[in-house]
């Protein structure tokens, strides 16, 4: 058992993989929220739901803007909480697919912040919503209201890699290749048609987050780093870099930059904008959307 909570330490915060460390939090405040759950109600009533009352009380994002005030972390705590297994199972599938992909265009400095900032665009409009539209505000939809889980944060992700690379080719089961604009575009018109269904503060959280990773990665293209200050947070301590991936070398060979040369040209539209790059910088990144 101690090599096993070793093995998680060092995935989590020695490793520095920003994937392994976001998945690990959402997946031990679940196991953490559910389990003790089960003590509880295995100690006393079983129909006795006081764990999971609490925690939808007190944890979980509201509309009403009075519950609100009062549950100003929320909008923070919501993005780390899911309904269920295949909640969180699959919101961290995608987190875990699509951010490898991320990771390896933009490298690991970013995943955190567009985690955050996703997930905080999501709870934006999902509140906006529900106290502004007439459809929510005429039967008082945000007096109950809440949302929860990391969907809107991995929507960022999503969306942001597709914006960044949307002629990549990646394999879905039992539907073959598929390039990532399409699958962007899928996800945003399943979202907004799912507005006028049982789930409407969900999807609408999941077109927030979507909406802030396209303007993250337009911006960050004009040489704006929204989540740099986040960034620097989780920042480890200064070492070596080593490209050492497969994946990498394989990109090298098919004429794709390896990834320092993606890295350096990453930061020089950081520091001074696209229109700074030389031409053969600009075909470089041409070729990652390519591929």
């Amino acid at each position: 058992m101690s090599t096993l909570w070793q093995d998680i330490q060092y995935k989590m915060l020695k490793s520095h993989s920003r994937l392994s460390l976001l998945i690990g939090v959402n997946v031990i405040l679940f196991l953490a929220v559910n389990i003790v759950s089960v003590i509880w109600k295995l100690a006393n009533n079983m129909g006795d739901d006081t764990i999971m009352y609490y925690t939808n009380e007190y944890l979980l994002l509201p509309a009403s803007l009075p519950k609100l005030a009062h549950r100003f972390w929320t909008p923070f705590t919501y993005m780390f909480m899911h309904a269920g297994f295949f909640h969180i199972l699959f919101n961290m599938l995608w987190l875990y697919w699509m951010g490898q992909i991320f990771e390896e265009y933009l490298g690991n400095k970013r995943t955190i912040g567009l985690y955050i900032f996703g997930g905080l665009a999501g709870g934006l409009l999902f509140v906006a919503a529900y106290n502004l539209i007439p459809g929510f505000t005429r039967i008082d939809a945000a007096a109950n209201a809440t949302v929860v889980g990391a969907s809107a944060s991995v929507m960022a992700i999503i969306i942001a890699t597709a914006t960044l690379l949307p002629n990549y080719t990646i394999q879905l089961f039992l539907i073959g290749p598929v390039k990532l604009k399409w699958l962007a575009i899928f996800y945003i018109v399943i979202d907004f048609i799912g507005i006028a269904g049982a789930n409407a503060g969900g999807e609408i959280a999941h077109l927030g987050g979507a909406l802030m990773g396209f303007i993250y990665i337009k911006q960050l293209q004009r040489g704006n780093d929204w989540v740099g200050g986040i960034t620097k947070l989780f920042a480890p301590k200064p070492k070596l870099k080593v490209v050492s991936t497969n994946f990498s070398a394989k990109k090298a060979v098919a004429g794709v930059p390896h990834q320092d040369e993606i890295d350096r040209i990453l930061d020089k539209i950081s520091a001074t904008g696209y229109d700074s790059l030389s031409k053969q910088e600009k075909e470089s990144l041409d070729s990652l959307s390519k591929h």
